[in-house]
C-alpha cells in the first residue's frame, strides 16, 4: 500500500472518530456565558461542529439543541458534559434522560467534573450499578440545592418586601405633558387610548400611572 493510500486512511479514521464524539453545554440565560464549558469539551477533543448549546434552564428537556443532540447518539457515539446538572436538573427527568441516552441509544456519559461518572469504564453489572446509583444520588442533590436557592431567593424577596424595599426596576420618570393630559382625561376630554397616544405610553401602561398619581396626590393633602 502506498503512503499516500495509508495517510488518507489514517485521517478519515482520525475524522470518523472525532464525528463520534459530541458535547453538550447548557446556561440558564442569554446573559451567562458558556465559554468556560466549551473549552473543557473542546479540551476533550470534541469537534466544535459537535458541541450542542442551549441557553435555558435545566427544569426540563424541551430545549431545541438537547434534541438535535439525541438525534445524533447511537451506540457508537460519547457525549461529553462539563458536570451533571449542565445536563439538567430534575432529578426524575435526568434519570429518565440518562437511561434513554446510554440504554435506548447505546451511547455513552462521560460527565468531565466526576470521573465515576464514565459509562467507558466498568461495563459489567456492578460498573453500570454503581454508576447508576452516583447519578441518582448527584441528581438528587442537584435538584435540593436548585430548589434551595429559589426558596433563600424568595424568602430573601419577601423580606425586602416587608422592609418597604421595592423590587424591580424604578418606574421611568411622567412625561412633561402627563399632568395637563391626566386633567383632560380626568374631566373626560379625552379617552384613555387618546391620553396614552399623547404620553407615549400603552393604555395599560397610562390608566396605571394616572391612577397612582391620583392616589399619591390625595396622600399629600
Amino acid at each position: 500500500m502506498e503512503d499516500g493510500t495509508k495517510n488518507k486512511i489514517a485521517v478519515e479514521g482520525v475524522i470518523g472518530l472525532a464525528n463520534k464524539i459530541y458535547g453538550y453545554a447548557r446556561v440558564s440565560t442569554r446573559e451567562q456565558n458558556e465559554e468556560r464549558q466549551i473549552i473543557a469539551l473542546k479540551e476533550m477533543g470534541v469537534p466544535e461542529k459537535n458541541i450542542f448549546i442551549d441557553k435555558q434552564t435545566g427544569k426540563n428537556f424541551e430545549r431545541p439543541q438537547y434534541k438535535k443532540l439525541l438525534k445524533k447518539l447511537d451506540g457508537e457515539t460519547i457525549l461529553y458534559i462539563k458536570s451533571i446538572d449542565r445536563l439538567g436538573r430534575s432529578y426524575r427527568d435526568l434519570c429518565e434522560q440518562w437511561r434513554i441516552i446510554t440504554k435506548e441509544k447505546g451511547a455513552d456519559i462521560v460527565v468531565l467534573d466526576m470521573p465515576i461518572l464514565d459509562t467507558r469504564k466498568d461495563k459489567n453489572l456492578l460498573g453500570t450499578f454503581i454508576s447508576d446509583l452516583i447519578l441518582a444520588l448527584l441528581s438528587y442533590v442537584a435538584e435540593s440545592e436548585y430548589d434551595l436557592i429559589h426558596k433563600r431567593q424568595a424568602e430573601g424577596i419577601a423580606a425586602a418586601k416587608a422592609r418597604g424595599v421595592k423590587m424591580g426596576r424604578p418606574p421611568r420618570p411622567l412625561p412633561d405633558n402627563f399632568h395637563e393630559v391626566y386633567q383632560e382625561w380626568k374631566h373626560k376630554k379625552i379617552s384613555v387610548a387618546k391620553a396614552a397616544e399623547e404620553c407615549g405610553m400603552p393604555q395599560t401602561t397610562f390608566y396605571d400611572r394616572a391612577k397612582a398619581f391620583e392616589k399619591k396626590r390625595i396622600d399629600n393633602n
